[in-house]
């Protein structure tokens, strides 16, 4: 029997899920909200739901061999439970994997959503062939993930990562972890948007628009010519960049492979973050890393949990 995987990362909002082949491929996409108010046994009854629907689309010769998921942390990998997502209260402390295990049968592997995604990229995506990569997501936060010889390198106590969280001005401004200066206060979606409306009423411009700025917003200016978003999503792309070569002065590693939403800006962010990482590195060590763009996109966590479901069955 061919062995088919799939893969859900389940979200704040959203759970996607997919059906992957032998090939690493996924052929078949499920989508449904998380509704995660609804408590842990709705959101396990719902994925299996779909999951038993998408048995039915598998060839004659073929097997579900497992299921992986992934959830924004914290998360036990190795209990397999949820811990205390901010807007998934209904999912906190749930043993997710066994909820899962039980219900569909399977054996189940749960981890973070940036492992799942760097796990994904490294080994279909941007990653192939690399002896070790760092996957950074520039979303809503800033984090990171570490994989060397196609495992994800944790640390002690399994928070090895926290990019976002590198001081970069220790008189900077108020990060929510409690530290100053943060890269995630110059990167993540809701700095840039902050950014952008505090340079505005700087530069006394009224802003006209019915809704707030976000980070896509000032993105979409950026592109348009919008001088302050330029600046904004520069300094970003700086703040980027001196994270990026301290962590290659650190790890010695020197692909680092830029996901998330705020990574949609491209060049926009990622060319002043190479240009930055040259400034912050010895040569000998910048001169050698890489910070390239996502390959993989929103499938990256979704293939992620797919080799998760394949290499850690028990």
């Amino acid at each position: 029997m061919e062995e088919w995987a799939v893969g859900v990362d389940l979200g704040r909002t959203k759970i996607a899920l997919g059906l992957i082949d032998p090939q690493k491929r996924i052929v078949r996409h499920r989508r449904l909200p998380t509704n995660a108010d609804a408590g842990a046994q709705s959101v396990v009854e719902r994925i299996a739901q779909s999951v038993d629907e998408l048995r039915h689309e598998l060839p004659a010769t073929a097997r579900i061999c497992g299921l992986g998921i992934c959830t924004p942390g914290p998360v036990d990998h190795e209990t397999g439970v949820v811990g205390e997502v901010h807007e998934m209260r209904g999912l906190h402390h749930a043993p997710l994997r066994a909820m899962l295990a039980d219900r569909l049968g399977l054996p189940v592997s749960l981890d973070h959503d940036a492992k799942a995604a760097a796990l994904g990229e490294y080994h279909y995506g941007a990653g192939r062939g690399e002896p070790a990569m760092v996957y950074v997501v520039v979303g809503t936060g800033v984090g990171a993930a570490i994989v060397v010889d196609g495992q994800v390198y944790r640390g002690v106590r399994n928070t090895a990562g926290e990019i976002g969280h590198i001081t970069l001005n220790r008189d900077g401004a108020l990060c929510p972890c409690g530290s100053r200066g943060c890269v995630e206060t110059y990167t993540s979606g809701p700095w840039l948007a902050r950014r952008y409306q505090h340079r505005c009423e700087r530069a006394g411009i009224v802003e006209t628009a019915t809704a707030p700025a976000t980070g896509e917003s000032v993105t979409a200016r950026a592109r348009q010519g919008d001088p302050i978003a330029l600046q904004v999503l520069y300094e970003a792309g700086q703040a980027l960049g001196v994270a990026v070569a301290s962590v290659a002065m650190i790890l010695d590693i020197e692909l680092f492979v830029v996901g998330g939403s705020v990574a949609k800006a491209g060049d926009l962010l990622l060319a002043p973050a190479r240009r930055t990482l040259l400034e912050y590195s010895y040569r000998s060590v910048g001169t050698r890393v890489r910070i390239l763009a996502s390959e993989m996109g929103e499938d990256a966590p979704i293939l992620g949990c797919g080799w998760m479901a394949c290499e850690r069955r028990p």
